[in-house]
Formats: C-alpha cells, sequence, structure tokens
C-alpha cells in the first residue's frame, strides 16, 4: 500500500507589490501551498492600486501561484487610520491592523492554515509594529501567523524586479506616505549637495 501523502499547509500571504513578493513566494512555495491575497486599501489614486495589483498578479500567474483580491474598502481604512493619519508610527500600526485583519479572517473562512505578509521585505516598515499587529489579527481569526524576515533579501528582490521590468513604486502606499517620501528625497538630495560643496571649499 502506497504511503499516505501528507497534505502541505495553506498559507495566504499577503503581497503589497510585486517587487515585494518575489523573494516571500520563492521562501515559501517550497514548504506551503501558497495563495496570495491583494488587500491593501492604503494604496491610492486608484490608478497606483490598480497598476500595482496588475503587476503583482502577473507576475503571480507566471508562478503559477493563485490570486485573491479582497474588497478594497478605502473608506473603511480611512476611518482607522485617519484619528492618527500625521503621527506615522500610529498611523502604519493602524494601516497594517487593518489590513492583515482582513487577510487573517479571509484566511480563517477559507480554511487557510497560516497568513503571513511581503511587508517583512521593506526595510522601511516598522517591523516591531507589524509582527504585533499580525500576530493579534492572527489570534483572533485562529490562524498562525509566520514571521519571516526578508530584509536581508530586499537587494535581491529589487534587482530581480528591474531585471523583470516589473512596476517599482516609490512610497508605501497612502498619500500622506508619498508627501513624506518626496520630502524625504529632497532632504537627501540636499545633504549631498552640502557634502560635494564642503568638499570641494
Amino acid at each position: 500500500m502506497a504511503a499516505m501523502e501528507t497534505r502541505r499547509p495553506r498559507l495566504l500571504l499577503h503581497a503589497c507589490c510585486g517587487p515585494c513578493l518575489i523573494e516571500p513566494a520563492d521562501a515559501f512555495a517550497g514548504e506551503h501551498d501558497v495563495t496570495v491575497a491583494y488587500a491593501n486599501p492604503n494604496i491610492q489614486p486608484l490608478a497606483e492600486y490598480a497598476r500595482r495589483f496588475d503587476t503583482l498578479r502577473a507576475y503571480a500567474v507566471a508562478r503559477g501561484l493563485p490570486v485573491v483580491e479582497l474588497r478594497s474598502e478605502p473608506h473603511a481604512w480611512a476611518r482607522a487610520v485617519g484619528p492618527v493619519a500625521h503621527d506615522r508610527p500610529a498611523r502604519c500600526r493602524a494601516c497594517y491592523a487593518v489590513r492583515l485583519g482582513r487577510v487573517a479572517e479571509h484566511a480563517a473562512v477559507n480554511g487557510f492554515d497560516a497568513l503571513a505578509t511581503t511587508l517583512t521585505v521593506s526595510p522601511y516598515q516598522d517591523h516591531d509594529a507589524l509582527r504585533e499587529t499580525a500576530e493579534e489579527a492572527c489570534a483572533r481569526a485562529g490562524v498562525a501567523y509566520l514571521d519571516r524576515d526578508f530584509r536581508p533579501r530586499f537587494a535581491d528582490a529589487q534587482r530581480r524586479a528591474r531585471e523583470l521590468g516589473m512596476y517599482r513604486q516609490n512610497h508605501c502606499g497612502c498619500l500622506l506616505s508619498a508627501v513624506e517620501a518626496d520630502r524625504e528625497r529632497a532632504e537627501r538630495r540636499e545633504a549631498r549637495k552640502k557634502a560635494r560643496e564642503a568638499a570641494t571649499s
């Protein structure tokens, strides 16, 4: 009699964009049956939301990974984040809670064993807040949270995304993050300019 085949655990992988999906998909697909979940009501405007989703979906389909797009509900996101919108750490924590809460609920209802997120690739995310909010959401839903720090693979993910011609965004997603990213880039440019001027004076 043939040995019974062991069922691979089902993982719902929350993904924010195509470039950030690359490395986690590689890491998890060898151990789990991975389904990609797009649940990102923070991404604005709608054209940006669609462009990121199209990029992510094209890569996932090419890898043979199923994709689910959870209903966006940007107004619900705004209600949750609005009271702390100008406090960046609190805003990010509230944003994680909305997005990962929705994914955890979907995982529980649809029989997934665990949840993970591609947000752990980015060095620009608050990883302590991300882990805490994900663990809280998963505990409420009754699914496991797989906490993997993929930041050491961020450079490889960006390189592979460039090689694949993927759209790569320059901010997290919400309009406030876009303003903050623009300001921080301008500050870095000004600092480099002053350093060059100091070196030649």
